[in-house]
């Protein structure tokens, strides 16, 4: 099985953006995220049904950093977690 590099994951660049949705409400927003990172197991290497990575936490949902917004740890699961992950267009 083929490995995909960096180059092919970061297609956003730097400046990638993560929506969470509840049904059709979004909930979450974080930007300039770098890449989304599956995770592996511990002991066997197999891949998780998750992926994580570091981005700032939107609170406001107006797709800026504002002050006080700061980077943050997230994970969702691949499996039940309705997201659109993009290149920010600004």
């Amino acid at each position: 099985m083929a490995e995909l590099g960096r180059a092919v994951q970061n297609w956003t660049g730097t400046d990638g953006v993560l929506e969470i949705y509840a049904g059709e409400k979004l909930v979450k927003r974080f930007l300039e995220i770098d890449k989304l990172i599956t995770a592996m197991g511990t002991n066997d290497d197999l891949p998780r049904p998750y992926q994580f990575g570091y981005g700032v936490l939107d609170t406001n949902l107006n797709s800026q950093k504002d002050p006080g917004e700061q980077q943050v740890y997230f994970e969702f699961s691949d499996y039940s977690t309705p997201y659109i992950f993009y290149e920010n267009p600004a």
